[in-house]
């Protein structure tokens, strides 16, 4: 890696590995203005804003430019201003500034470098024809009219997803970013992972917004409104008011849902709890018949949607266990059965999740009722909930502390780290392995099945056989480990897969996160699992004795679900 000095504004600058140019400005305390880089994607640099200007006069983009020894550079010269408001009114001209209406108002990029450069008025007219307004994905919306053509979407949908839905089209003026042939979402093959809203810095891309139907659920008296919190939110949600990334702000959203009006307030890590005693059970059994091998873990709804689209011959490889979001609702719907029956209300579930795939899964056929609604009547993201606790006024961290309600709102500490990458295969494992000491979970502390690198091996001993597993986060990269599968380069017996990076913490439903952001949430995952009362979801004993009274075919028909269609 390259080291040296560089002189930033004259003051000297030490730069060692940094990436690009950039990366050293932003060592050096400078905040440059970017719109098309992020630095977890390729460089593109198109947008132009991050120029700077050599000794010599040059004007070149910091996120494209090498560090070497001895470059001096200036960041914020007269030229470079006139040049950044230019582009700043070019991109307004052909920008739809619709502000106040718009659902990233206040969180917008570009509206905050329209305020911070003091463009006040727009000179230009723009006459482009733009897409129409597209609302058909379960997930997402886009808004043509909103693109100011950073190409972020573009690139963490090719490189990240490995899905390439949206690209660009035509050319010059009349360039545009689209589904292929002017598609709307729905009849792509779009998986519903929404990591084009979650790196798009204006409103063209946004989480499709179920804020309206929650109030409404919320206000009625005939509904029992009942919500459960998926892991990874809990250790995200506090940054929209302060709090440090992996800070734990479950008890106070806890107590902020009660003040809303929320009439009861569960945890998803009781439902993680169901997913790791069914699926450790069904792993055990394919170990015993020999297979289909590997199995795939069935949490992330964006990786079974994109195996239904291009590999469905791997249908049979995924484990038959619902979600941890969909096994919690079936156990609330048994509960509640009865009682709406006794007291005239209807039971209205609100999943809060930091994933825009679960709305997509909530809405499969599925997961619907015998009477044809959904298991789970609504999925708020984290940022829908950030956006309704702020529109009631509450400020979350001065609320006190609420644990959620029982039965349902005890979980172990092997559901807390289903929010991360690594946390479902590692609490499969602590629940196959015989031994069950404290210095098996140590070891399994230091093992391959934590961290962060995209593709990560490990071997355990299960009984009398070495159970080989592969643990995947980036659907691009869990596309690449399929491909050395079928080459036969790689067996493996269990393969977790997260079409996220980071897992769920880093769901394009969470606040947007950086790549020390993501690992901060899943930091903070294992501490909620190290102060955990029990770690193993066996140890559960509210989910100990609905199993032990459940009877077999009722367990296989309320957890498990076949998504291989005969």
């Amino acid at each position: 890696m390259a080291k040296g000095i560089m002189y930033i504004n004259g003051e000297r600058v030490a730069f060692d590995g940094e990436p690009n140019v950039l990366a050293v400005i932003r060592k050096a305390g400078i905040e440059m203005p970017t719109f098309c880089y992020y630095s977890d994607l390729s460089v593109y640099g198109a947008c132009r804003m991050c120029v700077v200007e050599d000794e010599r006069g040059k004007i070149e983009t910091s996120c494209s430019m090498q560090p070497r020894d001895g470059l001096s550079i200036k960041t914020n010269t007269a030229r470079l201003l006139k040049h950044r408001r230019m582009i700043l009114e070019l991109m307004l001209a052909s920008h739809n500034c619709s502000c106040t209406t718009c659902q990233k108002s206040g969180s917008c990029h570009l509206q905050d470098l329209a305020v911070q450069f003091g463009i006040n008025s727009v000179r230009f007219g723009d006459n482009r024809e733009c897409g129409e307004f597209d609302d058909s994905s379960p997930a997402i919306v886009r808004d043509p009219t909103k693109c100011i053509l950073c190409g972020d979407c573009v690139r963490v949908c090719g490189e990240n997803i490995g899905m390439n839905i949206i690209d660009f089209a035509h050319r010059g003026y009349n360039m545009q970013v689209m589904p292929a042939f002017g598609r709307k979402m729905s009849e792509t093959k779009c998986i519903s992972c929404g990591q084009c809203s979650s790196v798009c810095p204006t409103g063209a891309i946004t989480v499709y917004n179920q804020i309206g139907p929650a109030w409404r659920a919320i206000h009625d008296p005939k509904k029992r409104v009942v919500v459960q919190i998926a892991p990874a939110v809990r250790v995200a949600v506090g940054e929209a008011f302060g709090l440090a990334p992996g800070q734990n702000a479950l008890d106070q959203l806890v107590s902020a849902l009660k003040l809303m009006g929320v009439d009861e307030v569960y945890d998803t890590t009781f439902g993680a709890d169901f997913t790791t005693i069914e699926e450790g059970t069904e792993f055990l059994q394919r170990l015993e018949r020999g297979g289909p091998f590997p199995m795939f873990t069935s949490c992330c709804p964006a990786w079974v949607k994109y195996l239904e689209n291009e590999n469905p011959k791997y249908l049979k490889h995924i484990s038959t266990c619902k979600s941890p979001m969909e096994m919690f609702a079936a156990v609330l719907r048994e509960k509640y059965q009865k009682q709406d029956q006794e007291d005239g209300r209807t039971t209205f579930h609100i999943a809060i999740m930091p994933c825009t795939a679960k709305k997509m899964e909530a809405a499969r056929p599925e997961f619907r009722l015998p009477d044809g609604s959904p298991a789970v009547d609504l999925v708020l993201t984290t940022k829908e909930i950030v956006k309704m606790v702020q529109e009631s006024g509450i400020h979350l961290t001065e609320l006190e502390y609420e644990s959620p309600d029982l039965p349902f709102g005890l979980g172990s500490g092997s559901g807390t780290i289903y929010g991360t990458t690594g946390g479902v295969a590692e609490a499969v494992v602590r629940f196959c392995l015989p031994d069950k000491s404290k210095n098996v979970l140590r070891e399994l502390k230091f093992s391959p099945l934590r961290g962060d690198r995209s593709i990560r091996v490990a071997v355990v001993r299960v009984g009398d056989r070495d159970v080989h597993l592969a643990i995947v986060h980036g659907l691009a990269n869990a596309q690449r480990l399929l491909k050395e599968i079928e080459a036969g380069n790689a067996y493996f017996d269990l393969v977790e897969v997260m079409t996220c990076q980071g897992g769920c913490v880093g769901g394009a439903g969470q606040p947007r996160g950086m790549r020390q952001d993501k690992a901060d949430r899943a930091e903070g995952l294992y501490n909620i699992d190290r102060s955990a009362p029990f770690k193993r979801a066996e140890r559960n004993p509210v989910v100990a004795s609905i199993l032990q009274d459940m009877e077999e075919e009722h367990r296989h028909e309320l957890f498990h679900v076949n998504y291989v269609k005969e």
